[in-house]
């Protein structure tokens, strides 16, 4: 299977790659230090990505740029970190990814525990994760020739003990749970759902 793991210079994402490829084919994107260079804020960026990389099974997406501060400095501007970001990035990795990928394949975003249970300085991630949900279900009922989509919901992750403070009495999911959260929305039959590794 040819895997395109969008992130993946960063924690979640190297942690996957790590994992995937022992048995597949995969194809590293990031906006610095990968295999391919992607913006995701940016169509023309990830059409470039996608031409690069070819014909796929499935795209993996750990990109999810929003901002994080307190809610007194969440202006327009700020709060359009996440709706570039998180939410159109992510949901234009689909809408250009649907032309290039292969019959039967699968594309799995990345959203959040934030969307149900809102944390201070994170009103901007809880309204993209939101968004990407929404996008997930209604997607997976007009996606054609039998492609699947999935959301992977997780809380805080145990190697990012830096946002850990902002998690309070939050157990942190582990990097085994996470990839296996993943590995059911790639690998598994489902489509539509959001899936919570914890």
């Amino acid at each position: 299977m040819k895997i395109i793991i969008v992130g993946a210079s960063g924690t979640m994402g190297k942690h996957l790659k790590n994992a995937f490829e022992k048995e597949h084919e995969v194809i590293t994107a990031a906006t610095t230090g990968c295999e391919v260079q992607v913006d995701i804020t940016s169509t023309e960026s990830i059409e470039k990505m996608f031409k690069q990389a070819g014909p796929f099974d499935a795209l993996v997406s750990t990109a999810g740029p929003t901002f994080v501060g307190p809610w007194k400095k969440l202006t327009d501007k700020e709060f359009r970190k996440g709706v570039e970001g998180k939410m159109m990035g992510q949901i234009n990795l689909v809408l250009i990814g649907q032309h290039y990928i292969n019959p039967k394949g699968s594309f799995t975003l990345i959203s959040g525990a934030l969307t149900y249970e809102p944390q201070l300085n994170f009103a901007n991630a809880s309204a993209a994760n939101g968004a990407i949900e929404g996008f997930v279900r209604a997607a997976a009922i007009e996606l054609e020739n039998g492609i699947r989509i999935n959301a992977v919901s997780p809380t805080v992750i145990e190697n990012s003990p830096q946002y850990f403070p902002f998690f309070p009495g939050d157990i942190p999911v582990t990097m085994q749970q996470l990839e296996y959260g993943f590995r059911k929305a790639v690998f598994g039959s489902n489509t539509g759902q959001v899936i919570k590794p914890y």
